[in-house]
């Protein structure tokens, strides 16, 4: 099948969207597909570039700048990008090429003008993969107010959600929020799809917890975005409760909006226990996670759509067990409890995240099967294949 994938974030970024789709490129060539992704590059001095990649091709198309700016800046960029990206295709070689569906990754919101008349030149059914409900999270975390430019960027995710015929979200929780959108037109499909990861390449991770001041303490690492989506304040508060303890210690690797304050937060605070490190690749997340203990997952408490982030993923497939401080009701929570994975906290309690931390590290020498029970959940419900061909299987189906 002749398939186009569009999204914002791809390798070399190593974020966890880019980590994803890079995953899912190399599925889709593995499993005899024809994949192009379509990526906007602000960074090009043409309007095109095509490259190969492990099996799938990559064509970027230059188109404003959207990362790491204002608000403003990059609502503007976001706004002009799916037309800078169509211009710039109809000027590249595959300007006519026709597929056999179009894929498209959210965040962003704004594909949907290029998705609409990339479906019009093929003929072709269009599946949305959904990760984050924006701008409802965005105004559930107090980022937005319910205004116009909330108003605007409501537009702006309705019009994608009306060029798709089908929708895979992240997990059954939140499904009830496009009912509405599956019942307003015959033959669209609404539809659970889980967060994906393929097996990960394995290379020297330059950060040596031996070589620190955490060696021979158990581990609990946080590998990923910090930033207002996280409400990672409650991290440090424990590492503070924590500090009593000279066997436990806290790592922080990556970056994002809130990196520089919380690594501030924690000198102010004096706290021993926390080292923060920059990113790293994600090849090299393996032998990071092999010198750890535990995973810890963060969502901040006033989130309300349900959000299973890719670092549970990378968790699970490397035998961690999680603790979780995620907001009330969100699917991950009876995940964790059901497969007896980890332990988590829904009410945003310090005391209660305490409790559930001291419980999980005794159950680390007390359990061995433990890391067995998080690799098995990883196989059984995050497989790229499975994935790949769910994706395949949805837009192949008839009406």
């Amino acid at each position: 099948m002749k398939v186009a994938l569009i999204a914002d974030t791809f390798p070399p970024l190593r974020t966890s969207g880019a980590v994803q789709l890079r995953d899912l490129a190399r599925e889709f060539a593995r499993q005899g597909h024809e994949l192009t992704v379509l990526l906007p590059d602000a960074d090009l001095d043409r309007p095109w570039t095509l490259e190969n990649f492990d099996g799938a091709q990559v064509l970027r198309l230059r188109s404003p700048r959207t990362k790491d700016i204002s608000y403003i800046r990059r609502t503007i960029g976001e706004w002009l990008m799916p037309r800078a990206m169509w211009r710039n295709l109809r000027r590249s070689p595959l300007a006519g090429q026709c597929w056999d569906g179009i894929v498209w990754y959210s965040p962003s919101i704004f594909h949907g003008p290029l998705v609409r008349a990339l479906k019009r030149q093929s003929g072709c059914k269009g599946y949305l993969i959904i990760r984050d409900i924006f701008p409802e999270w965005a105004v559930d975390l107090g980022v937005l107010r319910p205004g116009p430019v909330y108003r605007f960027l409501k537009w702006i995710a309705r019009q994608q959600y009306d060029v798709a015929d089908i929708i895979g979200v992240q997990t059954p929780g939140n499904l009830g929020y496009f009912e509405q959108w599956r019942e307003a037109r015959k033959g669209r499909s609404l539809e659970v799809l889980q967060n994906w990861l393929d097996a990960p390449a394995s290379a020297r991770c330059p950060i040596r917890i031996e070589e620190t001041p955490l060696a021979g303490r158990k581990i609990m690492v946080y590998a990923g975005n910090m930033g207002i989506a996280q409400g990672m304040d409650i991290l440090l508060d424990l590492a503070d409760r924590m500090q009593v303890r000279e066997d436990i210690g806290f790592l922080f690797v990556g970056r994002g909006r809130d990196a520089k304050r919380l690594r501030e937060t924690a000198r102010a605070r004096r706290l021993d226990n926390v080292l923060f490190r920059d990113e790293i690749d994600p090849d090299e997340i393996p032998d990071l996670y092999a010198q750890c203990d535990v995973g810890i997952v963060a969502l901040d408490p006033r989130h309300k759509s349900h959000n299973i982030p890719g670092k549970f993923l990378t968790y699970m497939q490397n035998g961690l067990p999680v603790l979780a401080n995620v907001n009330p009701g969100n699917d991950l929570a009876p995940l964790i409890k059901r497969e007896n994975v980890g332990g988590v906290c829904e009410n945003n309690s310090l005391d209660e995240l305490e409790q559930r931390c001291l419980a999980l590290i005794k159950r680390i020498d007390a359990d061995p099967k433990l890391p067995v029970r998080c690799f098995h959940l990883f196989q059984r419900q995050f497989s790229v294949s499975h994935t790949v061909q769910q994706v395949i299987s949805s837009l192949c189906a008839r009406e």
